[in-house]
């Protein structure tokens, strides 16, 4: 019968290097699985071509991109503190069973698929939770604070740091953590069927031993297979906001219009609409460090955008943005090498990825301060207006019919 032998590793640890290292040694494995998928193979073995500058805009999912990176960049700022390049035990792992002619197997799921189910679970607040969280991360390791890597691959520890995990973001933990453990144990019980005698080293981060070894003792509470390779249909949410959007916005100046307060006063609330929006995407634009035409094409487009649930002002802005610096294929290497977030910010390719995802915050916002302030602006009564303008679009409506 099959054996199976979990590693559990720390991704940045010199004693994980060495545990992977004897335990190829010891366990004398006739093949080693490891946590990764083939775009993180060839990464890793610096193989395989980088996804261009258009790959990037026509998937458009610019703020999961930064999430990638950003936590890339935590890892590797981690790694450099403590003397280990992060994934130097996959890597070992790799020349270990290359070098003794032992077989290896990509045991995890594709990272881009794991990355869309993420994001796409978190809810709005959970979101900005997760950017916060990041970025306060970020910060604390750049101010040189010092972390005990070889203590995180301790279980009582790990068990902690997975129960804060699930209480800061249930959906999240859900598709990085339960979905993946879910997913690499069916993968090593397919491989054990394949090799009914053999022995199966798996190499795994150490917060995801318990869950495998937990479906590995009992296959039967395995979820099913196929559903973990979908990407996720969940309810368009966003879309059905920015319909909700266009529908307010369109009927507060019908409102307006039909309240008898005069047309000036609806030309003011339209022009406010367009200023606001642009305003604040092009300033968020030159936030994120954007070329001076992309924080103009923001303010030309934002008003409409911010209409239109299928288009973002984001999304043109970074085209724009692309077309102007003109990042080269090599900014994807730039940025998983980088050693600071200065040297990231003036990489042509992150800013075009943050141009977009500022672009649309600051519209979003736009959208949100509007609402607040048109009335107070407009120096008008909302309750009048509204009540006025609804009463007389029902009279001039019923009256035609």
């Amino acid at each position: 019968m099959a054996e199976i032998k979990i590693v559990g590793t720390a991704h940045v640890s010199q004693q994980s290097v060495d545990e992977v290292r004897a335990a190829i040694e010891e366990f004398r494995p006739d093949v080693v699985a490891i946590e990764l998928d083939p775009a993180r193979f060839t990464a890793l073995k610096k193989q395989g071509r980088d996804p261009s500058v258009s790959d990037v805009l026509e998937v458009r999912n610019f703020n999961s991109l930064l999430v990638q990176w950003l936590l890339a960049y935590l890892q590797r700022k981690i790694g450099i503190d403590v003397g280990v390049e992060p994934g130097a035990e996959m890597k070992i792992a790799i020349a270990e069973a290359e070098q003794r002619g032992i077989p290896t197997a990509l045991v995890d799921r594709d990272i881009r698929l794991t990355l869309l189910r993420f994001w796409s679970s978190l809810g709005f607040i959970e979101k900005i939770k997760m950017f916060w969280a990041l970025l306060i991360s970020i910060a604390e390791v750049d101010d040189g604070q010092e972390i005990d890597i070889e203590s995180l691959k301790d279980q009582n520890v790990i068990d902690v740091v997975m129960e804060e995990f699930r209480k800061f973001s249930p959906n999240g933990a859900r598709a990085l953590i339960d979905e993946r453990d879910a997913y690499i144990a069916h993968q090593l019980i397919l491989l054990k069927a394949q090799r009914p005698e053999g022995r199966i080293l798996a190499v795994v981060g150490a917060g995801h031993r318990q869950g495998i070894s937990d479906y590995l003792d009992n296959p039967q509470t395995l979820p099913p297979f196929d559903p973990l390779t979908r990407e996720p249909k969940s309810f368009p949410w966003g879309k059905v906001f920015g319909f909700g959007v266009t529908a307010v916005f369109f009927l507060l100046l019908a409102a307006i219009a039909f309240s008898g307060v005069g047309l000036n006063v609806l030309l003011y609330a339209f022009i406010f609409w367009v200023i606001i929006h642009g305003v604040l995407a092009a300033l968020f634009t030159l936030l994120a460090g954007g070329h001076p035409y992309s924080a103009l094409t923001a303010f030309c487009v934002a008003w409409f955008t911010s209409l239109n649930p299928m288009i973002q002002a984001g999304w043109v802005a970074a085209y724009v943005e692309a077309k102007v610096r003109k990042p080269p294929v090599s900014d994807f290497r730039k940025i998983y090498e980088t050693e600071n977030l200065t040297d990231m910010a003036k990489i042509p390719l992150f800013r075009v990825v943050l141009v977009a995802a500022l672009a649309n915050l600051g519209s979003m916002l736009g959208t949100v301060i509007y609402f607040i302030l048109i009335f107070p602006v407009l120096g008008i009564d909302p309750r009048i207006v509204i009540s006025a303008g609804l009463h007389n679009m029902w009279v001039f409506a019923t009256g035609w019919i």
